[in-house]
């Protein structure tokens, strides 16, 4: 086919990745080959694309198309999460919209709407990964509602709810009022919060002498209504006065007792506490232990319900300002303090939390959590980075009871049955909790199932295990071929969610952990360091990017500066960086095809290019597959980067190039033929388009149907010679100096110049005598056995290069230059001598760095002694 002259991403990413899926390259099903398994992170089915999902899967793809090039069956599971409160607070939405009010509805009917809008607008996040050019397996693409894996959360209830582990009882919990459901305590944001304490006053009846009234400091006065004592404490001189005394609520003067109790800060506020039982977990503790009554004041949606007894209905914030302008109006507030103190928010929601006494389902987890810590501590599983593991190891050694109800229709519902006396069974049937409820000889009559649901991460800690329906089906045999899977890669604030509790179920189920490697990737921010969300509008429509830029370097873009575990701090710059290396690679292709070819042997120069890089290139394998081991992605990307764009366009087809109008020798090209496809093999993880598209072009030849890049044998570590590399990197810098002579003196690089070579070490030149000639345009190369006078020398390693460039420069301008280059570096040695000849920092500095220093000296020695030449030769001018 013939090559445009500029590289079409768009083109080329719809055709392959169509090409790809007939071809049935991302298919995975058991065989004789070693797996290597990946499970998605399933993206919420209300979810659309946005940086971070670009970021994980974009390195989920690369670890999977690497694998499958070396000859793994590479099997890559995708789908999506229910994610009860964000689509059941998306479909009340959409009702809202049409005037429908979720409480005018049964529950099957809320569920239908549910169900109509998850088909309609859940998944789209898998259509946009497509475009990202994720190679998933998408005849496996598995939602967490689907019935078998519904089917699976159920069983796992009912399994640790006999094993002891799952209770039901009422606890203080944290409630999200506008998803008005029970959160458990990872999905609680805790921020720092400018608040207001507000100092209330309560009569105290029956003093005879002293204040008739004590003062009480909240940042929450809408909860006096629920205090159900003031506690002091027994310690505090200052409330002796107060022991088995009373106290009434403002505004409402109910009596409530005096309470002591060393719990009591003396040292905040005024040393006195309200306590709330109901809207407090420490009031609650504290009202148990001194048997406390308990006041609940606010309905499910954060308002005052009729047991706060004023401003009923009003929500909890306008509470608050009202009811410190009533306790202002009736005397009851002394004063007001700006206070700062951490306040916890909805995962979800972003709503103030509200602690409160619940009824709810929970799940012991103490005895769970052991494996999944020794997993870690032992190195089974191994978190990258690893300075997430002590954070991991806190959070399982402090672990609390897990709140697993959720009160919402959206979502597996709790297998547990009542019957008319509130009695219950947990059961997978109603049949099933009939035969319970009558094994125990109680009433079956007006038997209603729960209404709650599971957390969402209840039925996603099960994912690994239900996408390959190792639950129900514990022997089949994809759970046995692709169980325990490789790598997963995730976010960090996920990690106590979502990946500990895929440890303890999978230790729990198949008594193995069901990953190996755990990469926890950065937040994407913005170059001024926030993170990106919608709000700030700080974040880029990654669809829009892959249309301007290409997916390909928008891939690479993403991954040039991402260090697992460190934030990305993302600008689109990167993303042009990437388009211009796909340009390079295109036109570096273009620049090949349009060779003429001849049958005539190679060059020195092709030759030693040849060789060079064949050992260059094993040498970058090495280094690349050293990365990946290591899960240095961005790392691996930016050493292929460096070997494309340094090593092979900018040395290898520079130095292999014919002249102007002239064939290139064959052997040199089919050479440089096999170096390109290797490229290609090894730019494919990271860029797999343009990789595609190269490698089908006729320059290659014919390729059969399943030829593709995609399945191509990933490029293999072979040998490589050190000296040869060292070697090569000498001609490398004796280029580059020339080029920076020339650039200095500005003589132009179309004007040739002599040069003749002092070689004292063990470099051979001679070999690379027409490289050099080839890349810094030396018109003849001269080998000689000592110093040379009349022309200006460089200095690389041992060896000296004098070129004479007398007739193209401006001789009194070039002396001055050095004079001036003599004084500063005499300068610099001065400065290098006298730290030098302080016994004190010899004696106490570390030796490499005393051992710098003379290195220092030694080399400013060796460069003002030339340039003392280069001036002298310059004399006779």
């Amino acid at each position: 086919m013939s090559i445009s002259k500029t590289y079409d991403p768009k083109e080329a990413e719809d055709k392959w990745y169509t090409y790809w899926m007939q071809q049935g390259f991302f298919r995975s099903i058991p065989d004789e080959r070693e797996p290597y398994t990946i499970v998605m992170p399933p993206p919420n089915v209300t979810g659309v694309l946005h940086m971070g999902h670009m970021l994980n899967n974009t390195i989920q793809d690369v670890l999977i198309r690497r694998a499958r090039m070396q000859g793994k069956n590479a099997c890559w599971v995708p789908g999506t999460d229910h994610a009860s409160i964000a689509t059941e607070a998306k479909v009340v939405a959409m009702l809202k919209e049409k005037g429908i009010n979720k409480k005018d509805l049964s529950r099957e009917q809320f569920l239908e709407y549910a169900w109509e809008w998850k088909e309609k607008y859940g998944g789209i996040i898998l259509k946009q990964l497509e475009k990202l050019g994720a190679s998933c397996d998408w005849n496996r693409t598995k939602f967490t509602m689907n019935p078998e894996l519904s089917d699976a959360v159920i069983d796992t209830f009912i399994r640790l709810y006999r094993e002891g582990y799952i209770y039901r009882g009422v606890r203080m919990v944290n409630w999200d009022p506008q998803g008005r459901t029970a959160l458990s305590d990872e999905e609680v944001n805790r921020k720092e919060v400018n608040q207001t304490l507000y100092y209330i006053r309560y009569a105290v009846p029956g003093i005879d002498d002293g204040p008739t009234y004590l003062t009480i400091a909240t940042t929450r006065p809408e909860t006096i209504m629920a205090d159900t004592a003031v506690c002091i404490n027994p310690n505090d001189e200052r409330y002796a006065h107060l022991k088995g005394k009373t106290a009434l609520v403002p505004l409402i003067n109910r009596e409530i007792p005096i309470i002591e109790d060393e719990y009591v800060d003396v040292e905040f506020g005024t040393g006195c506490l309200k306590v709330t039982p109901a809207h407090d977990l420490n009031d609650y503790e504290l009202g148990q232990k001194h048997n406390l009554e308990v006041i609940d004041i606010l309905n499910d949606d954060g308002t005052l319900n009729e047991k706060a007894q004023i401003l009923v209905g009003e929500d909890r914030f306008a509470a608050r300002k009202h009811i410190v302008k009533l306790l202002e109006e009736a005397g009851y507030l002394e004063k007001t303090e700006a206070y700062t103190s951490q306040v916890g928010f909805s995962e979800r929601t972003d709503a103030a939390i509200e602690p409160r006494l619940s009824m709810q389902w929970f799940c012991r987890m103490a005895e769970l959590a052991k494996p999944a810590l020794e997993y870690v501590n032992n190195g089974e599983v191994k978190l990258i980075p690893d300075k997430f593991i002590s954070t991991y190891r806190h959070w399982m050694e402090n672990i609390k009871d897990w709140t697993i109800s959720r009160q919402l229709w959206w979502g597996q519902r709790i297998p547990a049955w009542y019957n008319a006396q509130n009695e219950w069974v947990v059961a997978k049937t109603s049949d099933e909790a009939k035969a319970l409820f009558q094994a125990e000889g109680k009433s079956t009559e007006g038997i209603r199932q729960e209404d709650d649901v599971l957390d969402t991460w209840f039925s996603s800690g099960l994912w690994p295990m239900s996408v390959f329906d190792g639950t129900r089906n514990p022997d089949n045999a994809d759970i046995r071929y692709y169980y325990p899977t490789n790598d997963l890669v995730t976010a960090p604030e996920i990690l106590f969610f979502w990946v500990a509790r895929m440890l303890i179920f999978g230790h729990e189920y198949r008594g193995k952990a069901p990953f190996k490697n755990v990469y926890l990737t950065g937040i994407v921010r913005d170059k001024l360091g926030r993170k990106m969300s919608k709000s700030l509008g700080n974040s880029p429509d990654p669809i829009e990017l892959m249309q301007q830029y290409g997916t390909d370097g928008v891939r690479v873009g993403m991954l040039l500066s991402s260090p697992a575990g460190n934030d990305l701090m993302f600008d689109v710059a990167y993303c042009e960086q990437g388009r211009n290396f796909a340009n390079k690679i295109w036109n570096a292709f273009r620049l090949v095809k349009g060779w003429e070819v001849a049958e005539a042997p190679a060059s020195s120069a092709q030759r030693e290019a040849a060789n060079w890089f064949g050992h260059r290139f094993n040498q970058a394998v090495a280094e690349i597959d050293g990365h990946f081991s290591n899960y240095r992605i961005s790392d691996a990307l930016m050493a292929i980067y460096k070997l494309v764009w340094d090593d092979f366009c900018s040395w290898y087809l520079e130095l292999v190039k014919p002249a102007y109008q002239q064939p290139i020798a064959r052997e040199a090209f089919e050479t440089t033929k096999s170096f390109f496809e290797a490229v290609l093999k090894l730019i494919h993880p990271f860029m797999p388009f343009i990789s595609e598209e190269l490698w089908h072009d006729e320059l290659f030849g014919q390729r059969s149907e399943r030829d593709c890049c995609i399945v191509a044998e990933y490029p293999k570590g072979g040998v490589f010679d050190e000296k040869e590399l060292g070697d090569f990197a000498s001609l490398q810098q004796v280029v580059s100096e020339i080029r920076n002579l020339r650039n200095a003196k500005q003589i132009s690089t179309k004007t040739p110049l002599p040069m003749a070579i002092y070689a004292t070490s063990d470099t051979d030149f001679a070999r690379y005598a027409e490289c050099i000639q080839k890349m810094a345009n030396i018109s003849e190369i001269s080998f000689i056995d000592g110093k040379q006078t009349g022309t200006t020398s460089i200095l690389v390693g041992k060896d000296e290069f004098y070129i004479d460039i007398a007739q193209n420069i401006d001789v009194e301008a070039e002396k001055e230059r050095i004079s001036k280059e003599i004084d500063y570096l005499n300068g610099f040695l001065k400065s290098v001598n006298a730290k030098l000849a302080n016994e004190r920092f010899v004696q106490n500095a570390k030796p490499e760095i005393v051992a710098n220093e003379r290195n220092k000296k030694a080399d400013a020695e060796i460069k003002i002694k030339i340039l003392q030449e280069n001036l002298l030769n310059l004399t006779g001018f």
